[in-house]
């Protein structure tokens, strides 16, 4: 059973209700900080992310803990007819919604405020599901997951882009002195948020990855599980079928 970690530690709030709080405080400096903390690579590796979805040609896509939409706007190069993004921020929300409404995409990408383990959709009701750096936030994992196998149709696809564990030297020890050394520094002074980059990392150690990961999608009922590490293990994808 992984440790479960928290935004706040003096807080007697949920987990959710935590991340939710956190990224409403941050959302109006997440997409820059997404970027500038990255060095970019996060847009490379969502890219990477929606093209080994796009073998699989789905028409509708559900984007679970959306954020500001980045993952949902990236899925329209693989051409699907309808996106809903979710997430229970708010702030994250309104700042995507300001990003699809400038793009004029309003008639494609849909977002709305849903919790990830209790999603309000009908059984069977899209061919994909994504996720960009969210399953991590889940307060319940397996319930999270099973949510969005229970809304896959048949033969419909997960595909997850998560943080993970570099295993090998330097870049494991470069990793992890970034992570909890600059990150934490950096992310404080632009968000204002003594808390939220000193989570990320802490959450990233604490989550299953590489093959304990894929154990737990095929456990909740997924198959024939792809996990595809990128940057020399910086982050994985995961993609799994219904």
């Amino acid at each position: 059973m992984s440790k479960v970690v928290i935004p706040y530690n003096n807080d007697k709030s949920s987990k959710r209700e935590q991340v939710e709080k956190m990224f409403d405080n941050i959302s109006s400096k997440y997409d820059f900080l997404n970027h500038f903390l990255s060095f970019g690579i996060d847009k490379l590796w969502r890219r990477r992310t929606i093209k080994m979805l796009g073998r699989y040609k789905p028409e509708t896509i559900l984007d679970v803990a959306t954020g500001t939409g980045d993952f949902a706007i990236s899925a329209l190069r693989i051409n699907p007819k309808k996106i809903t993004g979710i997430d229970i921020s708010e702030g994250m929300l309104n700042v995507g919604r300001d990003k699809i409404k400038t793009k004029g995409l309003e008639n494609v990408i849909e977002l709305m405020q849903a919790d990830s383990e209790d999603l309000p959709f009908n059984n069977e009701q899209f061919n994909a599901v994504t996720v960009a750096f969210g399953v991590r936030n889940f307060q319940n994992l397996e319930k999270g997951l099973g949510e969005m196998h229970r809304v896959l149709k048949p033969n419909g696809y997960v595909a997850i882009l998560e943080f993970s564990k570099p295993k090998y030297f330097p870049v494991k020890q470069l990793y992890w002195f970034y992570s909890k050394q600059i990150l934490p520094f950096l992310g404080r002074i632009i968000s204002k948020d003594r808390s939220a980059y000193t989570y990320l990392p802490m959450s990233v150690e604490a989550f299953p990855s590489g093959k304990e990961f894929a154990d737990v999608l095929t456990k909740v009922g997924f198959s024939n599980v792809k996990v595809v590490s990128l940057s020399f293990g910086i982050s994985t994808i995961y993609i799994a079928e219904k």
